[in-house]
């Protein structure tokens, strides 16, 4: 089967964001493409918290999910929204980076919230406190699709092997790795890790990224990647925004996990004690 990756250049304006994910669902859809994948913050990108705010609603009321759902039932094509960021319904005042795997009717059939946020003070005097603003999640995520049993997950999470271990031996044979990384990072690890998640999995990578100069100042390093169960990159969509499309076989899993069976093969044990 045929699924479509989106890169994009996502700015301060959600209406913008929103046409371009709609342009991309036409295009993937003509392209072939049964699944779309877009990446985190596909809806707004901006560390201008107070400009950022005026933009923020719930999951009922965001127009991004709103187009984004229309757009998949008007195509008949499924879609995972890589990430929102959306108010929390228990706090207006804090939020959640969330994900959502949408059908071809435009229902929702699965969500998954961030664990993993990331909060660093560099020696270069930047700092990232993304628990300032996004409540982390607390429950891995899995959904049947088209393309097969997601395993959901969102950028940081790239970097927390137990959390795809879980995914996998719930039955997950897709992992999702949408992501808005710096350029720095991405240079550094992006390939490396997205390889070696595939690997220990055996299953495919789907990571849909962020690329470019930001409207907010920042720059995304790109790179969109589908890789096999074996490690081999299917797609790598460099440095521009646009529509990839990938050929994959769900049989490859079946394949890959016969040869090398790390899922049959896994064992829990007893952690050491800490060293004094």
């Amino acid at each position: 089967m045929r699924i479509a990756l989106l890169q994009m250049n996502s700015g301060i304006d959600p209406a913008k964001n929103a046409a371009a994910i709609v342009d991309g669902l036409r295009e993937a859809k003509a392209g072939g493409a049964e699944m779309l994948f877009t990446p985190e913050m596909s809806g707004l990108l901006d560390r201008d918290r107070k400009r950022a705010a005026a933009h923020l609603s719930t999951e009922s009321d965001d127009s991004v999910l709103a187009a984004v759902r229309a757009a998949a039932a008007e195509q008949g094509i499924w879609v995972h929204l890589g990430s929102l960021a959306l108010r929390s319904d228990d706090d207006p005042d804090r939020c959640v980076n969330r994900g959502f795997v949408i059908d071809d009717t435009g229902a929702i059939r699965a969500r998954y919230d961030k664990i993993h946020l990331f909060d660093v003070d560099l020696d270069t005097g930047e700092s990232w406190r993304e628990s300032s603003v996004y409540d982390a999640g607390e429950a891995a995520v899995i959904a049947d699709t088209p393309a097969g049993t997601l395993g959901l997950s969102v950028c940081y999470d790239l970097r927390f092997a137990d959390l795809y271990r879980a995914l996998s031996d719930a039955g997950a044979t897709m992992l999702t790795i949408p992501a808005a990384f710096t350029v720095p990072t991405g240079k550094a690890h992006w390939h490396v890790l997205m390889r070696a998640r595939a690997i220990e999995s055996a299953a495919f990578i789907v990571a849909a990224a962020q690329v470019g100069h930001h409207e907010d100042g920042r720059k995304t390093y790109g790179h969109s990647l589908v890789i096999d169960p074996w490690g081999e990159v299917l797609l790598d969509m460099g440095g521009e925004p646009g529509i990839g499309i990938a050929e994959i076989d769900p049989a490859r899993v079946v394949d890959v996990r016969k040869r090398i069976p790390v899922i049959a093969h896994r064992r829990r044990f007893a952690a050491p004690e800490p060293s004094v």
